[in-house]
């Protein structure tokens, strides 16, 4: 595969990456790209400029997509194999929002609702309170807010309750409780939300 052939938004991407994330995405193709090991992405230690390096390498793939015709099976198919590297790497490595709204936008396009499940899943296993609440903060598709909402309001009150401490997230966390108290039936979190509504109340006598 020559990168130039990809179209030229893509090969200006490509050539600002570091060399080791290049050699971090050539590996995982070859390894059989849609599943790398995890091993391999370890070994050339993945970090948050990879995080948006291929994020933005991704977003290039998936535009240039469009402007190659339908006749150009074998450009499609060689974009579309680098792509679903990039969308493996993101999924088993990355804990950014930003990153998770691209992927889960990505597969509602698609259509794809197996993988935006499987996305669901990885945003609890890895991402943050933090970076949950982000999630909700920056995206206005239905989808994506209530999978962050639900994924929040699982969580345990406790890593619900700095939320609450912070400006952008203490509507969104004060949400994820009352999701958290009524719709799973946490005794512990409407204890919470009760108390916080004195507090509102004592402060605004």
């Amino acid at each position: 595969m020559m990168i130039k052939d990809l179209g030229a938004g893509v090969a200006s991407v490509w050539e600002g990456l570091r060399p080791i994330t290049k050699k971090m995405l050539v590996g995982a193709m070859q390894s059989g790209g849609s599943n790398p090991p995890v091993n391999l992405v370890q070994t050339f230690s993945y970090d948050a400029h990879a995080d948006w390096e291929l994020s933005r390498l991704l977003s290039a793939l998936d535009e240039q997509s469009k402007s190659f015709g339908k006749k150009n099976t074998e450009i499609l198919n060689e974009i579309s194999q680098l792509a679903e590297t990039c969308v493996s790497v993101l999924e088993s490595q990355s804990g950014s929002a930003e990153v998770f709204i691209q992927l889960a936008e990505r597969a509602i396009k698609k259509h794809d609702y197996n993988k935006l499940d499987k996305l669901a899943d990885r945003l609890s296993d890895r991402f943050s309170s933090g970076e949950i609440a982000e999630v909700v903060r920056q995206t206005d598709v239905p989808q994506i807010r209530a999978i962050a909402y639900e994924t929040l309001a699982l969580l345990p009150v406790q890593a619900i309750l700095p939320l609450l401490e912070d400006p952008l997230y203490s509507d969104i966390a004060a949400n994820a409780l009352e999701q958290k108290a009524y719709e799973y039936d946490s005794a512990e979190a409407r204890d919470l939300l009760d108390q916080l509504d004195s507090e509102t109340e004592i402060r605004n006598d």
